[in-house]
C-alpha cells in the first residue's frame, strides 16, 4: 500500500520494521540479562526517571536501520530528539518503555516503534522481549499480537475489568487521585506496571479494559493509539492536541463500551 498523492510504501515499512524492533528487542535482552555488560545509569528529572545505555543503544539501531533502508523517513525518539527527512514519514520511537523496571530486572517494559505520515499514524508496534509477545496495526487493516488477530474488550462497565492507570511527576498527584478515586466507587479496579506502551498493548488485546495517564510523551502513546483503534477501540484525540509531538498531552484508550463511562469519570471529551 502506498499512501495517497506519494510513493510512500507502508507495507514494505510495517513487514521491515518488524524485523527490526525483534533486532532491538534482542539487543535490548542483552542488557537486561547481563550479557552486554553492565549498564551507566544516569538520571533524568530524578532518579526514578532513568536513562541507560542500553536506550540510547537500542534507539540508535532502530534509527540506523530504518534509515539504511528508508533514508528519507525522519525519526522523533525519545533519547535522540527529532530528526525531519525529506518526506511526510515520522518514525516515532522509545527504546525502552518502562526503564526504572528494566534496570531492576523487572519484565515490565518494551520497546515501541509507530510510524507517522503527515499527521496520520499508519504503523504502530509495541514489542515485549521478556513475553516474546510483538503487538502490531497497519492503518486499516487491523491489529494482531504474533500475528493472531486482537480486539479490545468489549465489556460495558468498568466494574467487569482492570483499568490500567499511568503517572509521571509531570503532573500534580491530585490530577490522578479523582480518577482512582471515581474507579474504585464504581467497583472499578486499576494496575500500573510502569509502562504507558505496554499498557496500551494489553488494551489493545483486551486484557485491559483502557489505559488513561494524565500527560504522556507521543513515543510513549503512538503506537498505542493505533492498536487500540484497529482493535476496534477508542481513543481520545490525542494527536488534536495543539503541539503533542512537543509538548505531549493527556491520553485515553479503552474499548467502545466503557469509552462513556470513562470520560465520565476522567472529565474528558468523548
Amino acid at each position: 500500500m502506498a499512501t495517497a498523492n506519494t510513493n510512500i510504501d507502508i507495507d514494505a515499512r510495517f513487514e521491515y520494521a518488524q524485523d527490526v524492533i525483534r533486532e532491538a528487542g534482542e539487543r535490548a535482552m542483552a542488557y537486561y540479562d547481563g550479557t552486554a555488560g553492565d549498564l551507566e545509569i544516569e538520571t533524568k528529572t530524578n532518579a526514578l526517571d532513568m536513562v541507560s545505555i542500553a536506550d540510547k543503544n537500542v534507539e540508535a539501531i532502530i534509527r540506523d536501520r530504518i534509515h539504511d533502508a528508508f533514508p528519507e523517513d525522519g525519526f522523533l525518539g525519545e533519547e535522540m530528539g527529532i530528526e525531519k527527512g525529506a518526506n511526510d514519514c515520522l518514525w516515532v520511537i522509545d527504546p525502552i518503555d518502562g526503564t526504572a523496571c528494566f534496570v531492576n530486572q523487572m519484565p515490565t517494559w518494551c520497546i515501541s516503534v509507530a510510524l507517522m505520515v503527515g499527521n496520520e499514524v499508519v504503523i504502530g508496534l509495541i514489542y515485549h522481549p521478556c513475553g516474546k509477545e510483538l503487538f502490531a496495526a497497519q492503518a486499516g487493516k487491523g491489529a494482531s499480537v504474533n500475528g493472531e488477530p486482537i480486539k479490545t474488550s468489549d465489556v460495558a462497565s468498568v466494574s467487569d475489568g482492570m483499568m490500567g492507570i499511568g503517572m509521571s511527576h509531570r503532573v500534580k498527584s491530585d490530577t490522578i487521585a479523582p480518577v482512582i478515586a471515581g474507579l474504585l466507587d464504581r467497583e472499578g479496579m486499576f494496575i500500573r506496571n510502569g509502562s504507558c506502551a505496554l499498557m496500551m498493548a494489553y488494551a489493545s488485546a483486551g486484557r485491559l479494559i483502557g489505559y488513561y495517564e494524565p500527560h504522556i510523551n507521543p513515543w510513549d502513546c503512538m503506537a498505542g493509539i493505533l492498536l487500540t483503534r484497529e482493535a476496534g477501540g477508542w481513543t481520545n484525540a490525542y494527536l488534536s492536541i495543539p503541539n503533542v509531538l512537543e509538548q505531549g498531552g493527556p491520553i485515553l484508550s479503552s474499548g467502545r463500551n466503557v469509552a462513556d463511562e470513562l470520560c465520565e469519570i476522567i472529565g474528558l471529551q468523548h
